[in-house]
């Protein structure tokens, strides 16, 4: 039985990892940092946003809930895989996770990215990671498939339009109350080679169209590279300081669209500093929550496992974009700037798919 025919039989969690307490900041960082061209006063900047927490990041409790709410949706529809997690740069570890799948006798899986969007770090780099982990495991390492972005799925747009409505009505506002969304901030270099940009506007535009909001824009935040690279902008907070000037703000609405959960990027960059900034200038903000854990997102997470392990499944898809590829281009999600194409990233099994592959194919 070929690889590609063998049934799935186990599902992977793949996340970034976060430290868990102020003796792991640094060496995530490092891990995280490796290879990048990031100032080390950057690094130490950040670090201090982590140890502002008491140097524990609370992703890693977010991706154990996500996983106890996920072992429950799957006892109750019936999908019948274990689940196993794995980072990118903070145990649980990849290479470790994947070595006790195989130990546990898993032989292909399912794995899904706690990222909505496709771009190199969220999409190509954990193909990468993976592909390296299972190298380390060696030829016995159960074949991992990527689960396709969710990024307009009604999974995920209908509980982010909710979320969006309470923030909405936490201010008192309207309509016309102005909602910035934000996502994660990446080199133009990056955005240039992949579908972020495009995904990230058509996902602002359900959730808004679902949440009756009408006066929104798409910003940025957490840019960590040099400062003559250009990145995505404008950045959150200085999008807010010159609506402000342009024309007094009252009321806000900040919407963490491109985060799946309130991790360090959300507390430090949203709470903390853009608060601040609405602080300073007399600004009623409140902050949107992220999907997290909510029932309508986790069962998008049971429904997208379903549909590939039954191809006749329904694959559900709001907008015009219509549901995106199962199997990665070739070219996908390429960063050119500061490495070559990657010569792993297309073992990850099925994870390869001829170049001219179109969303939804």
């Amino acid at each position: 039985m070929s690889e590609q025919s063998l049934p799935y039989d186990s599902f992977l969690l793949v996340s970034f990892g976060g430290p868990e307490g102020p003796d792991d900041v640094m060496p995530f960082l490092e891990n995280v940092l490796r290879g990048k061209n990031v100032p080390r006063e950057r690094m130490l900047e950040v670090a201090g946003h982590y140890q502002h927490f008491g140097g524990v990041s609370p992703i890693n409790a977010q991706n154990r809930a996500l996983i106890d709410a996920l072992r429950r949706e799957f006892a109750e529809h019936g999908v019948d895989l274990p689940i196993y997690w794995g980072n990118r740069n903070w145990d649980p570890l990849l290479p470790d996770t994947i070595r006790r799948m195989r130990d546990d006798g898993c032989r292909r899986t399912l794995a899904f990215f706690t990222s909505m969007f496709s771009c190199f770090s969220g999409c190509r780099q954990y193909r990468e990671n993976i592909a390296a982990a299972r190298d380390q495991v060696g030829p016995d390492a159960p074949v991992i498939d990527k689960l396709r972005m969710g990024f307009n799925h009604p999974g995920f747009i209908e509980p982010q339009s909710e979320l969006v409505q309470a923030a909405v009505r936490q201010i008192d506002g309207t309509s016309q109350t102005k909602v910035l969304f934000t996502a994660h901030s990446i080199p133009m270099s990056m955005a240039d080679h992949c579908d972020y940009e495009k995904q990230l506007r058509e996902a602002c535009r359900l959730v808004a169209e679902g949440a009756a909001v009408e006066n929104w824009e798409l910003v940025f935040q957490s840019r960590s590279g040099p400062p003559q690279q250009p990145w995505l902008e404008p950045d959150v907070c200085a999008r807010i300081a010159a609506l402000d000037d342009a024309a007094h703000l009252t009321g806000l609405v900040i919407a963490p669209i491109g985060f799946v959960s309130d991790h360090m990027e959300v507390l430090f960059d949203l709470d903390e500093e853009a608060t601040k900034v609405c602080q300073d200038r007399g600004i009623s903000m409140a902050r949107a929550g992220t999907v997290g854990t909510h029932p309508r997102f986790v069962a998008m997470v049971r429904q997208l496992v379903q549909e590939r392990m039954d191809l006749s499944a329904e694959r559900s898809a709001l907008g015009a974009l219509g549901p995106w590829h199962d199997v990665c281009p070739v070219d996908c999600c390429l960063y050119f700037p500061t490495r070559p194409a990657a010569t792993g990233a297309a073992r990850t099994s099925t994870q390869a798919a001829p170049a001219n592959a179109k969303p939804g194919e």
